[in-house]
């Protein structure tokens, strides 16, 4: 161990230190080490540093950094984390303050991403020395490692990609939003890993200095969480690995160009245009202003009239002539369930909104999915039909289609489909996590596009079309098998048709991409005039919906953005 030269000063300040302590004293860049794991792990040691935080209130501890360069090593981090026991007195314990700390090294968490953590036993006072200056970024660092514990300034923008207001944390990146790789690459591809580990390389975690769940405000974004996509610039911490991940532990608010809201429901032109829409839980009760809360959704009747006044502002700037929705209530088709009263809700207005009755269903889930025309526009041509069974049994809801006219147009068929989710619970064999980026369940969704695309091609509604859509949530990226799967069979992808550049639907882990699509036989893809998403759910903050501030308007409505398709036909 190498001791470091201490003035007579410094000598009479640890003079109170155990002679153990005093002999014993390093640099915190020699405690840290150049591995993921400290090579003093376990062992009692004394180090030296200026306080740059003191988060005894949210973690429990204080950062430390060395005064100057500390053992001239670049690799090693010149910052640690400090743990502080609630009853453990340091009088006049500040930031700015230099100190002598002894204590035992510890690693707190998982390999490459732990805290390495100096558990307290006692300290003494320093005499005051130069606060260590920030390591000024420009752009991602080599090594998050090489900076833990210390402190950054980034003199480059930070796009934001979402707030997690259960643990304080927002997602950041350097060069613009962060991509989900399978939604521009297939699994196991070379484009895939580049994507996955640029990913990886341009993105760090803001952190509210706080480990306590829900908290009622985070200091760093003292209005609020913000929009997706607005961006931070002269960002300022303390560099972190804690939960597996790197982080930033922001130690001022940051400077935020918020990003801007669309002004308006797009248009696309066509003199059909199809809106597809996930409500994400819309329930009722039981219809008669009580029966909450139900089993998802609005907790009270006052929510859920309040998520119903929201959806309505979604769909009808839409100005759709069809609407697919997935995430209804399954409670049949009577005035008191859920679909009922929503085309109720439509028509306040004076508009001609219908649904169609497939009788019972479909399926037996407890979400379904739904179709609604607007009867001036539209005409239903013969009954509805579902595919049941196989996949369709426990797991993908139940998929609707039904036939249009409109005049004497040609008949399309409008099939509304809702997948298998990626959620893992209960997923085994095939359908678990294959860590090819599709999560679980993929198996059960390539299934069942195979029995959607066989199904389809069988002219279910028995009107000889060739002009037939799939719309809905297939909870699949768009470069992932289900999707891939589809195209090769024929479908075409409406927005790569449309050539609308970068489409997104849906906001995961602070990553853009698609799990609403929309896909066309041939022959109505030669119909199709405009595809577009409207871009008021995905980066929105939890916090405007209906169950918190309930922001006035359609903003965060759902977690999904509405997409509308225009035809002509």
């Amino acid at each position: 161990m190498q001791s470091i030269r201490l003035t007579a000063a410094l000598l009479l300040a640890v003079s109170s230190l155990p002679a153990t302590a005093a002999e014993a004293v390093l640099d915190i860049g020699q405690v840290q080490g150049t591995q993921a794991r400290s090579p003093y792990e376990g062992q009692v040691v004394s180090v030296h540093g200026v306080v740059t935080a003191d988060l005894r209130a949210g973690l429990g501890g204080v950062f430390v950094q060395s005064s100057g360069a500390g053992d001239g090593d670049p690799a090693t981090p010149e910052g640690l984390f400090v743990r502080v026991a609630a009853d453990q007195a340091l009088p006049g314990l500040q930031v700015g303050q230099a100190w002598q700390l002894r204590g035992k090294l510890i690693e707190d968490g998982r390999d490459g991403a732990s805290t390495t953590t100096l558990v307290l036993e006692g300290g003494t006072r320093l005499p005051d020395a130069p606060p260590p200056e920030a390591v000024v970024l420009t752009g991602p660092p080599a090594q998050w490692s090489a900076l833990e514990g210390m402190r950054v300034r980034i003199d480059a923008p930070l796009t934001l990609g979402g707030t997690d207001t259960r643990f304080g944390e927002t997602v950041a990146s350097f060069d613009g939003p962060l991509w989900m790789p399978s939604e521009r690459a297939a699994a196991g591809t070379a484009d895939f890993a580049q994507i996955a580990s640029d990913n990886a390389r341009r993105r760090v975690l803001l952190d509210d200095g706080s480990g306590q769940r829900d908290p009622a405000n985070l200091p760093y974004l003292p209005q609020g969480p913000v929009r997706g996509g607005s961006v931070a610039k002269a960002v300022e911490g303390i560099v972190d690995a804690r939960q597996g991940r790197w982080r930033l532990q922001v130690t001022a608010p940051l400077q935020l160009e918020p990003a801007a809201r669309p002004a308006q429901a797009p248009y696309v032109p066509g003199n059909t245009r199809i809106a597809v829409f996930n409500l994400e839980n819309l329930f009722n009760g039981d219809g008669q202003g009580g029966g909450f809360p139900t089993q998802r959704g609005a907790k009270t009747e006052a929510q859920w009239r309040a998520q119903t006044a929201k959806l309505v502002a979604t769909l009808q700037p839409l100005q759709a002539d069809i609407a697919a929705l997935m995430e209804l209530e399954n409670d049949g088709y009577g005035p008191e369930s859920s679909l009922a009263q929503f085309v109720a809700a439509l028509n306040a207005d004076g508009s001609d909104w219908r649904f169609v009755d497939a009788g019972h269903g479909p399926g037996d889930n407890p979400i379904r999915v739904g179709l609604l025309y607007r009867a001036s526009r539209v005409t239903p041509v013969g009954a509805p039909v579902v595919l049941e069974g196989g996949p369709f049994a426990e797991h993908s809801r139940v998929p609707l289609a039904q036939a249009f006219r409109r005049g004497d147009g040609p008949a399309f068929v409008v099939a509304a489909n809702h997948f298998k989710s990626k959620g893992c619970r209960d997923a085994t064999g095939a359908d678990a996590n294959q860590d090819d980026g599709a999560s679980c369940w993929n198996a059960t969704r390539v299934e069942t596009a195979r029995q959607l695309d066989a199904w389809l091609k069988s002219d279910p509604t028995q009107t000889g079309t060739n002009h037939a859509l799939i719309v809905g949530d297939l909870n699949a990226y768009a470069q992932e098998q289900p999707l891939r799967m589809l195209r090769d069979a024929g479908w075409v992808d409406a927005f790569a048709q449309a050539r609308v550049a970068a489409p997104y639907s849906y906001l995961y882990d602070g990553q853009r991409g698609r799990l609403d699509h929309a896909l066309l036989t041939p022959a109505l893809a030669r119909q199709l005039r405009g595809a577009a998403e409207w871009h008021i759910n995905a980066d929105e903050p939890d916090g405007e919906g209906y169950a918190g501030n309930n922001t006035p308007g359609p903003w965060r409505s759902s977690d999904h953005d509405p997409m509308v398709l225009g035809l002509d036909l």
